[in-house]
């Protein structure tokens, strides 16, 4: 008859997880996985380097548990796969990281301070926390490479990344386009979404009510009355040619203290007031074909 050990109603995990981690160091698992696969069709994964001038957060753990399983699940299949570490040494964040160091507040500030100094201070930070990021690898016990780590500043680097350049120019498949992107007029460039992400707030933007007066219309009794728009950029009226109206959508005209006024369906209390009343509902569609009198008539479109 097998007996077994008893099992403790009370596990305890990150002891149970200690001892995983203790058993993979000792036994050195992760090398020998390597050594095993070694000739093995290779399977190559580039890790996205985390940028190391910060202390990890716990959202670091869930994106390296996912980079982990992947270069697992192939190892498992027979093949080999390189686990080599990285840092990410370049970018705003460092640069920000920096400034905050040192406290200037525009990149006037930066050559007064001294251009290579402030490069100087921005590869050292990226270095301040590796040794936590090393601790953290370990902890959640994703298999990597850290001794030989590369880092996006080393030349090597910087080469290879202008080399690839070069072969997709080769290849024709680097071309010149033109793209929308956020800018950031104190740094002077364009913004990742992961840049913009590091400020981003919710901030009460300008904006401005704005009648359109019509002045001709399939349905004449729309005549004297004004659609009314709502826009958060009123740089653009200067140039204004249309206005877009939802079909199916329903629309109200109310006469008040500011006239006769069309207004969506949900706005047509705010848009009479106490005073006022509401004159018909209509559909988006009957207001097709309208015309209004230009908010600027001296712009010649």
């Amino acid at each position: 008859m097998e007996r077994f050990r008893p099992v403790d109603s009370k596990a305890d995990f990150p002891a149970v997880e200690r001892g995983v981690l203790e058993f993979w160091r000792e036994r050195d698992v992760f090398r020998k996985s390597l050594e095993l696969r070694a000739g093995a069709e290779p399977w190559i994964f580039y890790e996205g380097p985390p940028t190391a001038n910060g202390k990890p957060g716990i959202h670091h753990v869930q994106s390296r548990t996912f980079k982990d399983v992947f270069p697992r699940y192939r190892t498992m299949t027979g093949r080999f796969v390189p686990r080599k570490a990285g840092w990410d040494c370049h970018g705003l964040p460092v640069e920000l990281e920096v400034e905050k160091r040192i406290g200037t507040k525009s990149k006037r500030d930066i050559e007064e301070f001294g251009i290579a100094e402030f490069n100087r201070l921005c590869r050292r930070s990226v270095t301040d926390y590796v040794d936590d990021w090393e601790r953290l690898t370990d902890r959640i016990g994703f298999w990597l490479d850290l001794s030989d780590a590369y880092r996006t500043m080393d030349p090597e680097y910087v080469e290879s990344v202008w080399w690839s350049l070069k072969e997709l120019y080769r290849q024709g498949l680097l071309f010149e386009d033109f793209k929308s992107v956020a800018y950031c007029p104190r740094c002077g460039t364009a913004l990742s979404d992961h840049e913009v992400a590091l400020g981003y707030r919710q901030v009460v933007d300008p904006s401005v009510y704005v009648r359109f007066e019509i002045v001709d219309a399939p349905d004449p009794t729309l005549v004297g009355s004004a659609l009314v728009a709502w826009t958060t950029t009123p740089w653009t009226l200067v140039s204004n040619m249309g206005l877009a109206v939802a079909a199916d959508e329903e629309y109200v005209e109310v006469e008040g203290g500011l006239g006769r006024l069309i207004v969506a369906g949900a706005f047509a209390d705010v848009a009479k007031g106490e005073d006022g009343r509401e004159v018909r509902r209509l559909r988006g569609g009957d207001l097709v074909g309208a015309r209004y009198a230009p908010l600027y008539p001296t712009v010649e479109g």
